[in-house]
């Protein structure tokens, strides 16, 4: 049902509705938004949208509960085939005389308009990267071929060109590397640890000789 002044089939006049708190109003609105889209997908300007909703007469306004649906379309991020599904929201919002749609809806002359809830209600559930179905395949990334549709002889692990640099580069195996310590016992981890330590004994020693000739020379003098 159309508002006669507005022609917006989601305005709903609530005069009666506010005489009373506590009084309850059950509405069903129909009818198409625009620029409801993201990147991903959208909901065409002539689908309809579906607003099954409760309006409650309470203190400052008007309150509002329900579930929004409608269906949208887009393109499968895999196979780039077409893509759609339906969306159901539910809301549970307030209208008020100081509304300005951020923490509650504008409620003007006893006047609620569902729309800009549906609409900011409905682009927060888009999907962005949609897909055909939760089985989608994709495509080849070799030669294109929708794996949905036929199969391909490319191979499911294509070797990643990016990489191809890597193949050139040779490693010795840990035996090697095992063996070398093996053979030269002067080299390796353990023998830089000993050498150290041999190293602060000599200047310990070095250091204990000083301080006894020191103390020599200071008695005989």
């Amino acid at each position: 049902m159309k508002d006669e002044v507005s022609g917006s089939p989601f305005v709903v006049h609530v005069a009666k509705l506010r005489r009373a708190q506590g009084t309850r109003w059950h509405e069903v609105r129909r009818g198409s938004i625009e620029d409801l889209s993201c990147s991903g997908s959208a909901v065409a300007d002539d689908s309809e949208v579906e607003a099954d909703v409760t309006l409650e007469s309470v203190a400052g306004g008007i309150s509002v509960v329900g579930v929004l649906s409608g269906a949208w379309v887009g393109e499968c991020r895999r196979c780039l085939n077409p893509a759609e599904g339906e969306l159901k929201v539910r809301v549970l919002e307030h209208f008020t005389e100081e509304g300005d749609g951020s923490d509650t809806y504008p409620l003007v002359d006893d006047v609620v308009d569902l729309e800009p809830m549906a609409h900011d209600a409905l682009l927060l559930e888009l999907p962005m990267a949609p897909l055909c179905g939760p089985g989608c395949r994709g495509l080849c990334p070799t030669c294109g071929v929708n794996l949905n549709e036929e199969s391909c002889s490319c191979g499911s692990q294509a070797a990643d060109p990016r990489w191809a640099a890597l193949s050139a580069l040779s490693f010795a195996p840990d035996s090697d590397r095992d063996s070398r310590s093996d053979a030269d016992p002067g080299t390796g981890p353990d023998s830089d640890r000993e050498s150290r330590v041999d190293a602060s004994s000599e200047l310990g020693h070095a250091s204990s000789g000083s301080r006894t000739t020191a103390t020599r020379e200071a008695e005989g003098g």
